[in-house]
């Protein structure tokens, strides 16, 4: 297991035995998203969020398998050419013929030679852990710009990665979204409490590096981590004091992604969950 230098404070990487007993000072507030461009009520507690993604919009459809299906399509209509065609092909013709269904069937592998790239395999794909619940809470003390702020970024880093899990700390404000294993004796107005207490004891408010850890044991790492969590990615939220001294930075949050599968993030996704991180910088 490899990962990134990092400034966690004592004994971060041990699983913590203990579920921890205190009382909540903070009230905490559940929303939902929805994904429309309709006017919400300015008293309906839920977040109106509209999110731009470019799809087929065919209910059902896997689109991952396009071009399983492109090749399907553009095969059988060659096929079709050749044997209901008049008179015999020419050479010429063959040739295209040919190298249509070359091109056809490379079509229809592409989505299983994809699973065999880095960062999965056949055996290791995504899925929800036994045990665990889906939770989507935010500090009640967080403004409501912010609160759809944190809302829209939890949302795509959960759609667009392989993760089922997503912390977002920036400051005083907390957002938890996805799968977690909640002890419990942890009960629902406690919830974000508990997560702040676990990300105070581990030390993740003073991570100043990337870190990534691409294959986690089932023994665990942390307590506050979901069942099953096999990669784990971390990214700090950092602000330059001063233009000139970029070693000069205060360190306001990070953002965190669990995955229950190994290897889950490609150097392009610790890329682009990087690139969000940095969007929260002097917010």
């Amino acid at each position: 297991m490899s990962y990134a230098g990092t400034t966690l404070s004592s004994n971060p990487l041990i699983q913590l035995k203990a579920s921890p007993k205190f009382r909540a000072k903070k009230k905490t507030a559940n929303f939902s998203a929805r994904l429309d461009n309709s006017k919400a009520n300015p008293t309906d507690p839920q977040l109106n969020l509209s999110v731009l993604r470019f799809t087929l919009g065919i209910p059902g459809l896997d689109e991952s398998y396009l071009p399983r299906w492109i090749g399907y399509g553009f095969g059988s209509l060659l096929l079709l050419n050749h044997f209901a065609g008049s008179g015999s092909p020419t050479l010429a013709q063959l040739r295209t013929e040919a190298l249509g269904l070359s091109l056809a069937a490379f079509s229809i592998a592409l989505p299983y030679l994809g699973k065999f790239l880095k960062g999965a395999t056949p055996m290791d794909q995504t899925s929800i852990p036994e045990g665990c619940e889906q939770i989507f809470m935010i500090s009640e003390t967080t403004s409501n710009t912010r609160k759809e702020d944190l809302a829209w970024a939890t949302y795509i880093l959960l759609r667009n990665t392989n993760s089922i899990s997503v912390i977002i700390s920036v400051r005083d404000e907390l957002c938890v979204r996805g799968y977690w294993s909640i002890p419990d004796d942890v009960s629902k107005p406690n919830v974000l409490d508990w997560f702040e207490k676990q990300i105070k004891s581990i030390g993740l408010s003073n991570l100043k590096e990337t870190l990534y850890l691409p294959q986690i044991e089932d023994s665990g790492l942390w307590e506050m981590l979901p069942k099953g969590t096999r990669s784990l990615l971390v990214q700090p939220v950092l602000q330059v004091l001063h233009p000139s001294d970029s070693g000069n930075e205060q360190i306001q949050g990070f953002v965190l992604l669990a995955s229950s599968m190994r290897y889950a993030y490609s150097d392009k996704d610790r890329a682009w969950a990087g690139a969000l991180a940095n969007k929260f910088r002097g917010k």
